[in-house]
């Protein structure tokens, strides 16, 4: 027994199969930034006093290195997937809706990759 209509039958509305998905990222993303928020501010509440000398050294160290450009990757992700749920659940407008997710998933990327190579070149002192 089915119990679609025939238009939307026609016009294929139904299901994407993509909200399981979307859901389990951003609650993974949300677990994994719990232990990289609390490394990054005790870390910074270390540091805080701290020239630059020794914060170039701190990020030197591989572990901050690694751990910093996942708190970055992950904490853009994250906030990327909110901001696409905000977007495609309150803006109405079909084509400023696609500028906006075109717009946020580019402004992630741009930052992500900003992020990720400044801490690099703060590590490998370039």
């Amino acid at each position: 027994m089915n119990l679609r209509t025939p238009l939307s039958k026609v016009k294929g509305l139904g299901s994407a199969k993509e909200g399981a998905q979307h859901w389990w990222n951003q609650r993974m993303t949300a677990i994994a930034l719990v232990p990289l928020a609390l490394w990054f501010s005790f870390s910074v509440a270390l540091i805080a006093v701290a020239d630059f000398t020794t914060v170039s050294a701190w990020i030197s160290a591989p572990l901050n290195t690694v751990l910093m450009i996942l708190a970055i990757c992950v904490g853009f992700y994250h906030g990327y997937l909110g901001l696409q749920v905000i977007i495609e659940d309150y803006v109405a407008h079909e084509p400023l809706k696609i500028a906006m997710l075109i717009g946020i998933g580019l402004l992630a990327v741009l930052f992500v990759v900003l992020g990720v190579v400044s801490v690099l070149k703060i590590s490998f002192g370039a």
